[in-house]
């Protein structure tokens, strides 16, 4: 029975991941552009000749839910929403980065940033910036930034590859496989993207994995009796 407790092992590894990813969502429910994420199990099957073959599941990889959030009017005229595809591509220490929450700011400098101080880069990789002395911004669909009336940059969005999408931190992404520049994407100034968790399918997907490994436990549990057990006739 050891193939047994070993495939058990596994899967209850698995589990566990997925729990700790659900949890994570529920915690971003309300975080602007967050993306829910899934675990995405493997199985191996191996023949062992003349017993019933060994089915083994692995928690392989993680999916991002791309669908649409919530759209919330703030007026704000740096805030902003991507409706549909593509992301904000944001200049980091530790390299660009995608994300879909919008609430930007303009710096000391004048630099379009996130909340966190990174800045923004507009359709051709560069930073974005925001006159300082200017009464009126306006971000049109296609991304065309004008202060004042006259046109000054263009918001950049990007698309990626969503298997290659890893996170950083709770609404960042790092493209391991690389962006593309998105045609024909469009912009809502004034208003942000909520999070696309459904807290109540996630409290349900919670309480069935729970479910799920505790049934795991009590095979372990019953196991391990069992083979106490075995040794102890053995040893008499």
């Amino acid at each position: 029975m050891e193939n047994a407790s070993y495939t058990t092992l596994t899967r209850q590894s698995g589990l566990m991941r997925e729990m700790q990813s659900v949890a994570n969502n529920i915690a971003n429910a309300s975080t602007t552009g967050f993306r829910r994420e899934g675990v995405v199990f493997s199985e191996h099957v191996t023949d062992l000749g003349e017993v019933p073959s060994l089915s083994m599941a692995q928690a392989g990889g993680h999916h991002v839910d791309t669908r649409q959030g919530g759209f919330e009017k703030t007026g704000g005229p740096l805030d902003l929403a991507i409706e549909g595809d593509g992301y904000f591509m944001i200049e980091t220490p530790d390299g660009e980065r995608l994300t879909r929450a919008g609430h930007f700011m303009s710096n000391g400098e004048g630099d379009l940033v996130t909340p966190e101080g990174f800045r923004v880069l507009d359709a051709g990789g560069a930073p974005v910036f925001v006159p300082p002395g200017a009464t009126s911004i306006s971000i049109a669909a296609d991304g065309t930034m004008s202060a004042d009336g006259e046109p000054i940059s263009q918001l950049g969005l990007f698309t990626a590859d969503p298997a290659g999408l890893q996170r950083v931190g709770s609404t960042m992404f790092e493209a391991t496989n690389g962006t593309e520049p998105l045609i024909g994407g469009t912009m809502l100034q004034g208003f942000l993207e909520g999070s696309n968790v459904d807290p109540v399918t996630e409290i349900a997907r919670m309480i069935e994995v729970q479910r799920s490994y505790e049934l795991g436990q009590k095979f372990l549990e019953k196991e391990d009796e069992r083979l106490r057990s075995v040794q102890k006739l053995v040893g008499r």
